[in-house]
């Protein structure tokens, strides 16, 4: 029982050593303990500060993030609107280039048939010239068989001359 009740004695002894592990804590030890909690301390606190910035930094650059990929769908857009501008100007270029083509072709297309109409026609009135020479001739030498008739008709021509 002794160690539940202690002896004055050893109670004295044990807070004489207290007190001596106590001063030579406080003289040596607690000075460098504070400190380096100080120091714990600013430690933690500057990295709270540097975690907050951080968070801070995060949050303008994701801000930034968004307004850069908002600025480039914008310019997709835009890009998209002025490439399918460009195409249906093309297209409708083209078609105008095709009209006129077409156009061109069909007016050469009447010139030439025109042209080989006139052609036909021309070769027509000469074969009916032709034909026409060749019935008269073919008449006239028989009506102009005998030497009479071509005197005769030569009168005629003559007198037909005097008088145009």
């Amino acid at each position: 029982m002794e160690l539940i009740k202690p002896d004055l004695g050893l109670l004295i002894w044990m807070l004489l050593s207290f007190s001596i592990v106590v001063f030579v804590l406080a003289k040596f030890a607690w000075r460098p303990i504070l400190a380096a909690l100080k120091q714990r301390e600013r430690s933690i606190s500057k990295s709270l500060t540097s975690a907050q910035r951080a968070r801070e930094e995060m949050a303008k650059i994701e801000f930034g993030n968004e307004k850069i990929t908002q600025l480039a769908k914008i310019e997709r857009d835009n890009l998209l609107k002025e490439a399918k501008e460009t195409k249906d100007k093309i297209i409708e270029e083209a078609r105008e280039i095709a009209k006129l083509e077409a156009n061109k072709i069909i007016q050469e297309a009447r010139q030439s048939v025109e042209h080989e109409k006139n052609q036909v026609i021309n070769e027509i009135k000469n074969q009916i010239a032709a034909l026409s020479v060749d019935i008269a001739e073919k008449i006239l030498k028989q009506q102009l068989g005998e030497e009479s008739k071509q005197k005769e008709l030569i009168n005629e021509l003559i007198k037909d001359i005097d008088l145009n």
